[in-house]
């Protein structure tokens, strides 16, 4: 019926006869048009699982030519919020949940793409967000919403439906508010509350050209739509998804692929093939950013900042007026305790206590250079071991290394409980490890394990010493890092396999000729058993002496150790381990294991994160955390 009565309209003074032509043929699904993809963000090679079994999806449907034709037959139906493709076989299952949804999960697949509704899983809104099916339910003010089918404390009008999305007590815009979703409170002081969610153009700003825009505009500055990268209607391009992995190409939203002026897309109008998209410019701050006073209020992830003056998510530490100089107003970025990194917030996600926010310094603003480190450091009850070497076991040599004793090195366990990298113990229930060892930030991490207090990479069944422990959250690192914090299910038992290992004091820079000792269990290139904890000796050397050979890429974050004529070093199963130097009579974290271009390359220097510049950063998470 929609279709008739647009084509009774007059076109001469409606729209013309072209642009006309162009709406009946999008609707139609005419390929080369508007493809019902358009509404779904995909996740390759993923599946969704409903944990409870009394829960099944749709059945699977073989008789679909594509993932379009999917699209098309979910997008309609108000109870199909995602489908499964199978590349294979070319089959469709129908979804009604997503990932955010109760009791799901996701795992990877080697058959199937995951394609969800943008409505249900986007963060941030497209115009009013009418169309917004999230799951946010605090205000601004960081009230709890009411259930939409609740009539107490706030009495409303609203009856919950399929078609108007009023589950459970998400934020939603029933009314087409021009402020956005809001909610009824649980406070009967407020009736109701904006929630203060950010569209899609504000959630995250651009750079310098905007290579490295990740966010969810999916329109020009004209308003047009844009196309799917990993379409080729109606524009034929070259920069498809899986050829050019590093640069986001995420289903239609703008990027840059090409070092353009600024972000851009192609349209789904076939008679514009692309535009540049407007995004806002990013802020910036001076020093530390203690200063700053902008009105930045999103994380560098793009999630929400909690206001200063709300007590949920989290409970804060610094509020107005305990720090009336930081000026905490609304839920906008600040820096009350000078962190190094800059300006930060508390989140409105209630797994990330703090993140720092989407700022960077000014460029006429030069990065505070690394400072000698005071004369004496004192550390207690950590970087303390009893050294032991087993005998039967000594010549067995790895890269130039041997079978050694380092008690806060772990091993981190996939679900299948095999080793894929290292880590430190750096307090009874957190880990510090390498960026590199997960594939993202938010991975569901049900079925990993840390385990400690071996030497073996696949402990003998009932190893009395062996404490195995699982992951219960990740925290990534600040921009530039490569870190990641793992809070454990619960704390560890320390004893003479089990240690803590100190952390060096913020900025602190190791003397070049420090010995210092990598561990893991990661790999030998066939010289030496990687079946146990082996370690190796090696010496520090300054940064302007390892830039020597790396030309420059060295940064004051990273640290490096002398390339010997023997191979020495660390490869892969070791990453995230530590470089632990003996200071001040104790055992210091300095340095993280990171993948450098060849393993235990002869002569050539080896690469790590310098930890001391992270280190407000690691006692932050672990304080909020």
């Amino acid at each position: 019926m929609g279709l008739w009565w647009v084509t009774v309209q007059p076109p001469a003074r409606r729209m013309g006869w072209l642009p006309l032509l162009l709406l009946l043929t999008q609707c139609l699904g005419v390929p080369g048009q508007r493809s019902p993809l358009n509404d779904f963000q995909v996740l390759r090679g993923t599946e969704l699982q409903h944990l409870l079994h009394a829960v099944v999806p749709g059945p699977w449907q073989e008789d679909v030519a594509d993932a379009e034709e999917c699209a098309g037959r979910c997008g309609p139906l108000m109870d199909c919020r995602a489908f499964h493709y199978n590349v294979s076989s070319h089959g469709c299952q129908l979804l009604p949940w997503t990932q955010h949804s109760p009791h799901t999960r996701l795992r990877r697949s080697g058959r199937c793409d995951l394609f969800q509704k943008k409505d249900y899983v986007r963060t941030c809104i497209m115009n009013n967000g009418v169309g917004y099916r999230g799951t946010m339910a605090t205000t601004v003010g960081g009230l709890p919403c009411q259930a939409w089918s609740h009539k107490f404390p706030n009495d409303h009008k609203y009856t919950p439906t399929l078609r108007n999305g009023l589950e459970e007590n998400f934020c939603r815009n029933p009314d087409g508010d021009p402020g956005g979703p809001w909610c009824y409170t649980t406070d009967p002081a407020v009736r109701f509350q904006s929630c203060g969610i950010k569209s899609c153009r504000e959630a995250a700003c651009v750079w310098c050209n905007g290579e490295e825009y990740r966010g969810a505009v999916d329109r020009t500055e004209s308003g047009r739509e844009c196309q799917r990268w990993d379409l080729q209607h109606p524009h034929q391009h070259p920069f498809e998804p899986g050829k050019f992995l590093d640069q986001g190409l995420d289903d239609n939203y703008c990027r840059n692929p090409d070092g353009s002026e600024r972000p851009w897309c192609y349209t789904t109008d076939p008679q514009i093939e692309r535009e540049f998209c407007d995004l806002p410019r990013c802020d910036c701050y001076h020093g530390a950013g203690e200063q700053y006073r902008g009105t930045v209020s999103k994380t560098r992830k793009g999630v929400q900042c909690q206001r200063w003056s709300a007590e949920t998510p989290h409970k804060p530490q610094f509020t107005f007026t305990s720090e009336p100089h930081a000026q905490l107003e609304e839920n906008f970025c600040r820096n009350p305790d000078g962190d190094s990194h800059g300006p930060w917030c508390y989140t409105m996600d209630p797994r990330t206590p703090f993140d720092y926010c989407a700022l960077r310094r000014c460029a006429d603003d030069q990065p505070p250079s690394i400072l000698d480190p005071p004369d004496q450091v004192q550390f207690e009850k950590c970087g303390k071991r009893v050294d032991r070497l087993d005998q039967r076991r000594s010549k067995l040599r790895v890269v130039g290394g041997h079978p050694g004793n380092s008690p806060w090195t772990v091993s981190l366990r996939n679900r299948q409980g095999q080793h894929f990298c290292g880590g430190s113990l750096v307090k009874e229930q957190w880990i510090l490890t390498a960026r590199q060892c997960f594939s993202s930030c938010h991975m569901p991490l049900t079925g990993y394990e840390v385990w400690l207090g071996t030497l073996f990479q696949n402990p003998q069944h009932g190893e009395p010493s062996l404490q195995r422990v699982p992951v219960a959250k990740m925290v990534c690192g600040p921009s530039g890092s490569q870190l990641v914090l793992l809070k454990l299910e619960r704390s560890v038992t320390l004893n003479q396999r089990v240690a803590l290992i100190c952390l060096p004091p913020e900025w602190y820079v190791v003397p070049p000729g420090t010995k210092c000792e990598i561990a893991g269990w990661g790999e030998t290139k066939g010289t030496g058993n990687d079946t146990v904890l082996n370690v190796a000796l090696l010496n520090v050397i300054s940064n302007q002496e390892c830039n020597i050979k790396h030309r420059g890429r060295v940064r004051e974050s990273e640290m490096c150790t002398e390339g010997l004529l023997a191979p020495v070093g660390a490869c892969e199963g070791d990453y995230g381990g530590p470089l632990a130097c003996f200071t001040h009579n104790c055992w210091v974290l300095e340095g993280i294991i990171i993948p450098n271009r060849v393993c235990a390359r002869s002569r050539w220097p080896a690469v790590f994160t310098r930890v001391s510049v992270f280190v407000d950063w690691i006692h932050k998470v672990m304080r909020l955390g």
